[in-house]
């Protein structure tokens, strides 16, 4: 891998072969032992986009959910954000394809490039080429929101419920941004708690397609910061952005609840 690649493209790169070296791993160790095998998962991703972003990049700093977090990065000029494994439950169980290895890089302040593989769904999407967004969804559509299929937000039931949508769980948060992304959903939504290595590449993708990527109160994401810890989010296509957001102001309002509170 040429360190002359551009940071859209290592990132591409790196994810994808993460993802790869993933699929070897999950048919070399099997599932029958998947608490090994999420153990083994983690760390021999993190090993690879760690070592290999060493090499490429060493100048920059990185953000690992499965790194110590040195807090050098909080004054580095451009950060590596990686998730070397989205949705370790869902790698460990046969048949599921709802897991993902982030890379994202935050630059100045913003998010300048990232990629989402999904190893299993045989696909990267990537700044590089990020995809093609419809101009228009069928307005007699059922809404489709996609969250989380082991802790969903209350909250986001009664949402689904006032909007009259349909719930779509999954896996990994790179999973579902990417279901919006490619049409197989509408909306992501969560308010659970996260970090933000669970949503640094697939958000930075997202915008890039023209995405509407935000906070549930409707305020910037921010990224790189001292507590990494990302409250909630909001993922969705731009026209359906401002009607959600008042949803989702109604919803908490009217039942007088957190919308943080667990499923």
């Amino acid at each position: 891998m040429s360190s002359i690649r551009n940071d859209h493209e290592v990132a591409r790169d790196l994810a994808t072969e993460a993802g790869q070296q993933l699929l070897r791993l999950r048919a070399r160790q099997g599932f029958d032992e998947p608490e090994v095998l999420r153990t083994l998962g983690d760390r021999t991703s993190h090993e690879f986009l760690f070592s290999s972003l060493g090499r490429l990049r060493p100048s920059d700093a990185v953000l690992s959910e499965e790194g110590a977090d040195d807090k050098a990065r909080l004054s580095a000029r451009r950060v590596w954000i990686i998730d070397p494994l989205d949705g370790t439950r869902e790698f460990a169980e046969s048949g599921r394809t709802d897991w993902a290895v982030h890379v994202a890089l935050w630059e100045n302040g913003e998010l300048a490039a990232g990629a989402v593989s999904l190893p299993a769904q045989g696909t990267t999407v990537s700044t590089v080429d990020p995809p093609w967004l419809p101009d228009e969804r069928p307005t007699e559509q059922r809404l489709r929101i996609t969250t989380s299929r082991t802790r969903p937000p209350e909250f986001v039931q009664r949402l689904a419920t006032q909007l009259g949508a349909e719930i779509v769980p999954m896996g990994s948060a790179g999973a579902k941004i990417c279901a919006v992304l490619l049409g197989i959903a509408d909306i992501y939504v969560h308010a659970g708690g996260q970090y933000e290595w669970d949503s640094a590449a697939p958000v930075a993708v997202a915008h890039a397609a023209g995405l509407h990527t935000s906070r549930i109160d409707g305020s910037e994401l921010s990224y790189n910061r001292t507590d990494p810890s990302l409250p909630d989010i909001l993922v969705c296509r731009p026209e359906l952005s401002n009607m959600l957001l008042a949803s989702i102001r109604g919803v908490a309002e009217r039942d007088g609840a957190d919308p943080h509170a667990a499923g």
